[in-house]
């Protein structure tokens, strides 16, 4: 018996190197040939089983959904992801498993939101401090049209890592899609107290102002000249940040514009145009020093 288990030991690795060069060169389908050969020999190599589910998942293809080959795919991508979390002890395996576990009943695949939901909430248990499964959570419920639970999974990435930059810039595009200016503006104004040093998080925000003030119709006059001021403000910030940052310079000009526009005294919209068109001549000469930097 002794000698069957070597012998066993000795046919999982051969066909687990063999596994693992199918998939490194994307052959998939050998991957999974040779790997169901390596758990055959050894069913205790539980590294096997998320790479036979992922090899399985690479065969599976969305355009071919309801072909019966096409589907037994998948369905053995979920056994096998499940396997993985169940009997690998590196968490870090058993937390990938259910990653891709909730991809695939996520909206490019099998799109069950039903499913994905409670692999979600478990990725969240295995790792409370990781922010990744808050994340792909609010992008779930914000799917299913459940905007206050998409937006409190949101607050509890922000409340487990509250010195993430990137958490600050999601829940600013959830507000603004929501159509919530002020919170949009406050995630972004976090955002940037978060990176000071970071001349693309004070730009950003002066794209929302010069958004807010060109594009809608229903703020008044005084509003939007509010806004194009705050807007300068923050892009002000990125510029002295970095001076050659040719979107904020861009930007910069398309500000003053909007105040020129809303200045009565033609002194001042003068001198308004004046700045905005030397924005622009700086801008096109950023432009073009950036064009001859990429043809040398």
């Amino acid at each position: 018996m002794a000698g069957c288990g070597w012998i066993n030991t000795l046919k999982a690795k051969k066909a687990f190197k063999e596994a693992n060069a199918a998939y490194a060169s994307q052959d998939y389908k050998k991957a999974a040939e040779h790997y169901l050969e390596a758990l055959a020999a050894k069913p205790d190599l539980t590294q096997a089983y998320f790479y036979l589910g992922n090899s399985y998942d690479n065969m599976y293809k969305v355009s071919k959904q309801g072909q019966p080959e096409n589907d037994k795919y998948i369905e053995l991508a979920i056994e096998y992801y499940n396997k993985a979390y169940q009997q690998e002890q590196d968490p870090k395996m058993k937390k990938l498993a259910l990653d891709f576990l909730a991809d695939v009943y996520g909206p490019t695949k099998l799109n069950d939101p039903e499913r994905a939901e409670p692999i979600l909430e478990q990725i969240i248990t295995v790792d409370p401090k990781d922010t990744t499964g808050y994340i792909l959570l609010s992008n779930l419920k914000t799917e299913m049209g459940d905007y206050e639970a998409a937006e409190a999974a949101l607050n509890k990435a922000r409340d487990v890592n509250p010195n993430d930059p990137a958490i600050y810039a999601r829940l600013a595009d959830f507000y603004n899609k929501q159509g919530d200016f002020e919170k949009t503006v406050a995630a972004l104004r976090e955002r940037a107290a978060k990176e000071p040093e970071n001349p693309e998080a004070f730009y950003t925000i002066a794209t929302y102002f010069w958004d807010k003030a060109y594009r809608d119709f229903r703020i008044t006059d005084a509003q939007k000249s509010q806004f194009a001021a705050e807007g300068l403000t923050a892009v002000d910030q990125a510029l002295k940040l970095n001076p050659s940052y040719l979107e904020a310079v861009t930007y910069r000009g398309l500000l003053l514009r909007v105040q020129a526009g809303l200045e009565k005294d033609a002194a001042k919209q003068k001198a308004l145009m004046t700045d905005a068109e030397a924005m622009q001549a700086r801008a096109l000469e950023l432009r073009k020093a950036k064009a001859a930097g990429a043809t040398e």
